[in-house]
């Protein structure tokens, strides 16, 4: 009984109801219903009054709040979060939209289409771990975010330069995605070590915390926003479809039904196959540009990050209701220490429990 009283009930129910009205209203812009219909206003508004209401709970009424005030103490830990969740914003667009591309674009099957995304899923994991090693040795991570922006930047960007007659060129695509993953994986951990720099053990896992929440919505909103540049694209090119294969076929082909329509894309001649995959590749184009839009976003926070440098004290995490009374705790309050292992051993789990010294690099 004591965990349940000690939830933040209201700040749960804030939330919760921000983020589906907010991406409610996303998902039925332009698509179910327009932009102006009073459902779409209305879930806008009232979505955004929910949120604020959370911030507005959590900064002076909950006891125990979702986000405390003090995980957000200055400009540098907030632009860790931001970058954290921009990156998560770009990655799982890409993830969500490629195999869109492959299968409209290059005519691949479903099974084809997800063995074209293993290059981005490869690359992310795999300097994820070097990222991981690196960190541990060096006790330094800036450097390694500020090189992640500069793959992410370069990898995104350069899918906005694909050419539709070059689009069989799948080295040039899974070049793309090697850089993009790279930048991606590389940026999975300084984001999280720069918040934690700011707290000290006892919110250990609220910045995690934190950072998951914002991952879930920053990945939530990609795939809706991205939708509906994607629908809006070929609302766009609707008329030319029009003009060259008639109504009824490029009926099918229409915003909202367009992702649910690529085998039909198969049942025509090729060279109207070619009209419809145009039109594909052109409203990805405004997707990939889009994301281009949010890894800049992601870089210029990137600058505002201070950087730490890791101490090897370690310090026992405090989690539950424990958290919160440490917080206000006496003078005087000891925390048992977590034995450490030998040089080389600690993995990165560990480095995330470690009491950070703040340090100019």
């Amino acid at each position: 009984m004591t965990g349940l009283k000690a939830l933040d009930w209201s700040g749960s129910l804030l939330t919760i109801g921000s983020a589906l009205m907010i991406l409610l209203a996303l998902d039925f812009g332009n698509v179910v219903l327009a932009w102006s219909s009073l459902t779409v206003i209305n879930l806008i508004v009232f979505g955004v009054l929910s949120l604020l209401l959370f911030f507005i709970n959590e900064w002076k009424l909950a006891p125990n709040p979702i986000f405390p005030a003090r995980l957000f103490p200055n400009l540098s830990t907030i632009a860790a979060y931001g970058v954290f969740s921009f990156d998560s914003f770009v990655f799982i667009g890409l993830a969500y939209y490629l195999p869109l591309y492959s299968q409209s674009v290059l005519g691949a099957n479903a099974l084809t289409s997800g063995v074209h995304l293993v290059p981005l899923i490869v690359s992310c994991s795999l300097s994820a771990a070097f990222t991981g090693v690196a960190i541990q040795k060096t006790g330094r991570y800036l450097p390694v975010m500020y090189a992640a922006q500069v793959f992410l930047m370069i990898g995104v960007g350069l899918f906005v330069s694909l050419d539709f007659e070059e689009r069989d060129n799948l080295g040039k695509l899974f070049g793309y995605e090697i850089l993009a993953g790279v930048g991606v994986g590389l940026n999975i951990k300084g984001p999280i070590l720069a918040a934690q720099a700011a707290a000290s053990e006892l919110d250990t896992a609220a910045v995690i915390a934190a950072m998951g929440f914002a991952r879930s919505m920053a990945t939530a909103v990609s795939v809706v926003v991205g939708g509906v540049i994607f629908q809006n694209g070929m609302d766009g090119r609707n008329g030319g479809l029009v003009e060259k294969l008639g109504e009824d076929i490029a009926g099918w082909f229409r915003g909202g039904e367009a992702a649910g329509s690529i085998e039909r894309i198969g049942l025509h001649v090729e060279e109207e196959q070619m009209v419809v995959r145009a039109a594909y590749f052109e409203s990805l184009r405004l997707v990939w540009i889009m994301y281009v839009a949010f890894a800049g976003l992601a870089t210029v926070l990137t600058l505002l990050v201070r950087g730490q440098r890791l101490s090897q004290e370690h310090k026992e995490v405090v989690l539950g209701v424990e958290r919160s009374r440490g917080t206000q705790a006496q003078p005087g309050v000891e925390l048992e220490s977590v034995p450490e292992g030998r040089p080389g051993e600690r993995n990165v789990v560990e480095i995330r429990q470690m009491n950070l010294r703040v340090s100019d690099e």
